[in-house]
């Protein structure tokens, strides 16, 4: 199949448009490189791979993108760490509201005009933000109170705009909640604004790279902000991408939402033990400075997901063990390199 991916340069999108080529589609791919500026993956010259260098929010150049495409992973947005949401409040919910509009104008479009089968969409578990009760299943997030983060709320939005765009123009959907991507590409975005956690300094980014960053750069005890008891559920790239094209091909998945992630579940105090073994020898014991956290850092955070599992016949099961011995070494690298 031919397949548009927007924010085809990003995290996710790099592990995504990787899969997609594995498993024999064409790609056409769109960033505008707002994030991290030009970057290179090891499929640009693939011979079923095309970059568009443009913006999601332009209606009309996705529609030109889309006429001759059978399906729309429509992954475009601003997204980053839990920093990054108070940062930029206001412009996550603006120029996300803005990429979802124009990707359903367009794909309403070229689904009635076209050849389009299917948009999946990419939501996030920030829509259970405000649960109370795990794991947290799918449909759960029309019944908790709404995300209070800007960025929660407007992928809760992106959830309606799938199906409203389905309930008036019959533009067939699938939603897919990536839960706690870990993973290499992320990188020091073009915005980021740097925080102060002891006595490093670190661009607004996720636990994982954070923790990792500080233990490399020698910080003892290490910072981890608030209890250290929250609870996430850290899922490997490679995982979640291969969950998201198993969501665009198989019938199951037709007008269905699916949460993908391990159903492992670690605390931050665990993942930072994990990382200091790895990295220090095994008799250097662990120190801890627990720092405010942010308003929005969300306690707990735990999938259910047998649905994913009985009706596309998705797991993920990269440990975090496994994610690690590959993060830490290329982590090491963008450091000397300045990347990170």
């Amino acid at each position: 199949m031919k397949i548009l991916v927007t924010g085809a340069a990003g995290f996710i999108g790099g592990y995504v448009v990787d899969e997609l080529l594995e498993r024999g589609h064409e790609v056409v791919g769109l960033d505008n490189f707002s994030k991290y500026g030009p970057v290179q993956h090891s499929y640009d010259a693939h011979p079923r791979y095309r970059l568009v260098e443009g913006d999601a929010r332009d209606a009309e150049l996705l529609a030109e993108l889309l006429s001759d495409c059978e399906h729309f992973i429509a992954g475009a947005a601003m997204i980053g760490g839990i920093s990054y949401f108070h940062t930029y409040a206001y412009d996550l919910l603006a120029t996300n509201e803005r990429i979802i509009t124009a990707s359903c104008d367009a794909a309403i479009r070229a689904h009635r005009d076209g050849q389009l089968r299917k948009v999946t969409y990419l939501s996030s578990s920030m829509v259970f933000e405000s649960a109370t009760e795990w794991p947290s299943r799918e449909g759960q997030q029309l019944e908790i109170p709404p995300p209070h983060s800007s960025y929660g709320f407007q992928k809760l939005a992106v959830e309606y705009f799938a199906r409203a765009a389905h309930e008036q123009y019959g533009l067939p959907f699938t939603v897919v909640r990536p839960f706690n991507c870990v993973g290499v590409g992320e990188r020091r975005a073009l915005g980021d604004v740097e925080i102060a956690s002891g006595n490093v300094t670190l661009a607004m980014s996720h636990v994982v790279p954070d923790l990792v960053q500080k233990v490399l750069k020698g910080q003892d005890p290490l910072h981890t902000l608030g209890s250290g008891d929250q609870v996430r559920c850290y899922t490997y790239g490679g995982d979640l991408a291969r969950g998201i094209a198993t969501a665009v091909e198989h019938p199951a998945a037709l007008n269905e939402d699916f949460n993908l992630s391990t159903s492992r579940s670690t605390t931050v105090l665990e993942l930072a033990q994990a990382i200091w073994q790895k990295v220090k020898a095994p008799e250097v014991p662990l120190r801890l400075v627990h720092d405010p956290p942010f308003e929005h850092d969300v306690q707990r955070r735990v999938p259910a997901t047998e649905k994913a599992k009985q009706m596309l016949g998705f797991e993920a099961l990269t440990s975090l063990d496994e994610m690690l011995d590959e993060v830490i070494p290329w982590i090491r690298s963008a450091i000397a390199a300045g990347t990170i």
